[in-house]
């Protein structure tokens, strides 16, 4: 390998190349791994496709702020239309703080799997929707 590298980068700085593959080839090699294979799976995985299905008025069960604080968001026990319930969190304080008794969800599907999302909204969502 030091015979390749010097006749490309010289006899000096192929020694310098060939110690540093030797310390770190490895480290550097994992990394760049990881990364192209997580970047691989986001970009073969990607099922993100959603819709907008609806803005909703639901029930609030109970609100935890986190961290003691709704100006850093909530996390949420609400009940939905069809009866079931589900949490919801929010990190947005100007939304989170609109979380009473009842508050505004946004319903987005999944294009592939149909599957529901709700996220909290501003009240004036919902309210312009009724």
């Amino acid at each position: 390998m030091l015979t390749i590298l010097s006749k490309f980068f010289g006899p000096h700085r192929a020694v310098s190349i060939y110690a540093f593959l030797k310390t770190w080839g490895l480290l550097v090699v994992a990394v760049v791994g990881t990364i192209s294979i997580a970047t691989a799976l986001l970009v073969l995985n990607d099922n993100g496709a959603h819709e907008h299905d609806s803005f909703i008025t639901v029930a609030v069960l109970s609100a935890t702020p986190i961290n003691g604080d709704l100006s850093n968001g909530v996390v949420a026990s609400v009940q939905l239309p069809d009866g079931s319930a589900t949490s919801i969190t929010s990190t947005e304080g100007r939304v989170s703080k609109t979380v009473g008794t009842s508050a505004c969800v946004e319903k987005r599907t999944y294009v592939e799997s149909g599957e529901p999302r709700y996220r909290f909204k501003m009240p004036s969502l919902c309210e312009a929707n009724q």
